[in-house]
Protein backbone atom coordinates (compact mmCIF):
# COMPACT_ATOMS: atom_id res chain seq x y z
CA UNK A 1 0.00 0.00 0.00
CA UNK A 2 1.53 3.29 -1.12
CA UNK A 3 1.13 6.00 1.53
CA UNK A 4 -0.86 9.06 0.52
CA UNK A 5 0.25 12.21 2.35
CA UNK A 6 -3.09 14.00 2.00
CA UNK A 7 -5.06 11.04 3.37
CA UNK A 8 -2.66 10.70 6.30
CA UNK A 9 -2.90 14.39 7.23
CA UNK A 10 -6.69 14.55 6.88
CA UNK A 11 -7.17 11.29 8.80
CA UNK A 12 -4.97 12.51 11.68
CA UNK A 13 -7.18 15.59 11.88
CA UNK A 14 -10.58 13.93 11.41
CA UNK A 15 -10.24 10.73 13.48
CA UNK A 16 -9.95 12.51 16.86
CA UNK A 17 -13.00 14.59 15.95
CA UNK A 18 -14.96 11.44 15.12
CA UNK A 19 -13.98 9.90 18.46
CA UNK A 20 -14.95 13.11 20.26
CA UNK A 21 -18.34 13.05 18.52
CA UNK A 22 -18.77 9.39 19.55
CA UNK A 23 -18.15 10.35 23.18
CA UNK A 24 -20.67 13.19 22.88
CA UNK A 25 -23.30 10.83 21.46
CA UNK A 26 -22.51 8.27 24.17
CA UNK A 27 -22.86 10.58 27.14
CA UNK A 28 -25.60 12.79 25.74
CA UNK A 29 -27.74 9.77 24.82
CA UNK A 30 -29.72 9.79 28.05
CA UNK A 31 -30.78 13.43 27.48
CA UNK A 32 -31.50 13.36 23.75
CA UNK A 33 -31.14 11.29 20.61
CA UNK A 34 -28.22 8.94 20.61
CA UNK A 35 -26.80 6.50 23.03
CA UNK A 36 -24.69 3.40 23.19
CA UNK A 37 -25.47 1.81 19.84
CA UNK A 38 -24.90 4.96 17.82
CA UNK A 39 -21.76 5.87 19.76
CA UNK A 40 -20.35 2.37 19.31
CA UNK A 41 -20.88 2.55 15.56
CA UNK A 42 -19.30 6.00 15.31
CA UNK A 43 -16.31 4.98 17.44
CA UNK A 44 -15.68 1.84 15.43
CA UNK A 45 -16.01 3.86 12.20
CA UNK A 46 -13.12 6.03 13.39
CA UNK A 47 -10.92 2.98 13.93
CA UNK A 48 -12.00 1.45 10.63
CA UNK A 49 -11.04 4.70 8.89
CA UNK A 50 -7.67 4.54 10.65
CA UNK A 51 -7.08 1.01 9.42
CA UNK A 52 -8.10 1.93 5.86
CA UNK A 53 -5.66 4.85 5.77
CA UNK A 54 -2.73 3.50 7.80
CA UNK A 55 -3.14 -0.23 7.22
CA UNK A 56 -4.66 -3.15 9.05
CA UNK A 57 -1.45 -4.01 10.90
CA UNK A 58 -1.21 -0.50 12.36
CA UNK A 59 -4.82 -0.67 13.54
CA UNK A 60 -4.30 -4.07 15.16
CA UNK A 61 -1.36 -2.62 17.08
CA UNK A 62 -3.66 0.02 18.55
CA UNK A 63 -6.35 -2.42 19.64
CA UNK A 64 -5.45 -6.12 19.41
CA UNK A 65 -8.12 -8.73 18.67
CA UNK A 66 -7.83 -10.30 22.12
CA UNK A 67 -8.76 -6.94 23.67
CA UNK A 68 -11.78 -6.66 21.40
CA UNK A 69 -13.11 -10.01 22.57
CA UNK A 70 -12.71 -8.98 26.19
CA UNK A 71 -14.33 -5.60 25.55
CA UNK A 72 -17.33 -7.22 23.85
CA UNK A 73 -17.83 -9.43 26.88
CA UNK A 74 -17.25 -6.53 29.30
CA UNK A 75 -20.03 -4.50 27.70
CA UNK A 76 -22.50 -7.36 28.14
CA UNK A 77 -21.38 -7.81 31.75
CA UNK A 78 -21.92 -4.10 32.44
CA UNK A 79 -25.40 -4.25 30.90
CA UNK A 80 -26.40 -7.39 32.79
CA UNK A 81 -24.67 -6.17 35.96
CA UNK A 82 -26.91 -3.11 36.10
CA UNK A 83 -29.93 -5.41 35.95
CA UNK A 84 -28.58 -7.67 38.67
CA UNK A 85 -27.72 -4.65 40.83
CA UNK A 86 -31.33 -3.50 40.42
CA UNK A 87 -32.57 -6.91 41.51
CA UNK A 88 -30.27 -7.00 44.53
CA UNK A 89 -31.44 -3.51 45.52
CA UNK A 90 -35.04 -4.68 45.70
CA UNK A 91 -36.30 -3.58 42.29
CA UNK A 92 -37.08 -5.36 39.05
CA UNK A 93 -34.46 -6.30 36.48
CA UNK A 94 -33.24 -3.09 34.82
CA UNK A 95 -35.45 -0.97 37.08
CA UNK A 96 -32.96 1.80 37.73
CA UNK A 97 -34.81 3.54 40.57
CA UNK A 98 -33.11 1.60 43.43
CA UNK A 99 -29.65 2.46 42.08
CA UNK A 100 -29.75 6.07 43.26
CA UNK A 101 -30.73 8.09 46.28
CA UNK A 102 -33.93 9.13 44.49
CA UNK A 103 -35.78 8.10 41.34
CA UNK A 104 -34.14 10.68 39.06
CA UNK A 105 -30.61 9.85 40.23
CA UNK A 106 -31.25 6.12 39.88
CA UNK A 107 -32.68 6.49 36.38
CA UNK A 108 -29.76 8.67 35.30
CA UNK A 109 -27.09 6.33 36.65
CA UNK A 110 -28.80 3.20 35.35
CA UNK A 111 -29.31 4.39 31.79
CA UNK A 112 -25.79 5.84 31.67
CA UNK A 113 -24.28 2.48 32.64
CA UNK A 114 -26.55 0.46 30.34
CA UNK A 115 -25.75 2.70 27.37
CA UNK A 116 -22.04 2.48 28.21
CA UNK A 117 -22.24 -1.32 28.12
CA UNK A 118 -24.09 -1.24 24.81
CA UNK A 119 -21.57 1.19 23.32
CA UNK A 120 -18.57 -0.90 24.34
CA UNK A 121 -20.12 -4.10 22.98
CA UNK A 122 -21.25 -2.57 19.66
CA UNK A 123 -17.87 -0.96 19.01
CA UNK A 124 -15.97 -4.14 19.86
CA UNK A 125 -18.20 -6.42 17.78
CA UNK A 126 -18.08 -4.11 14.75
CA UNK A 127 -14.28 -4.02 14.95
CA UNK A 128 -14.12 -7.80 15.35
CA UNK A 129 -16.22 -8.18 12.21
CA UNK A 130 -14.12 -5.68 10.29
CA UNK A 131 -10.79 -7.22 11.33
CA UNK A 132 -12.11 -10.69 10.51
CA UNK A 133 -13.24 -9.79 7.01
CA UNK A 134 -10.38 -7.40 6.23
CA UNK A 135 -7.80 -9.92 7.43
CA UNK A 136 -8.98 -12.81 5.24
CA UNK A 137 -6.19 -14.33 3.22
CA UNK A 138 -3.44 -13.10 5.53
CA UNK A 139 -1.17 -15.47 7.38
Amino acid sequence: MRPNLILHVVAKFVIPLIILFALYVQFHGDFGPGGGFQAGVIFSAALILYSLVFGLDAAEKIIPSRWLQKLAALGVVIYAGVGVASLLSGGNYLDYTPLGSNQVAGQHLGILLVELGVGITVAAVMLILFFTFAGRGRD
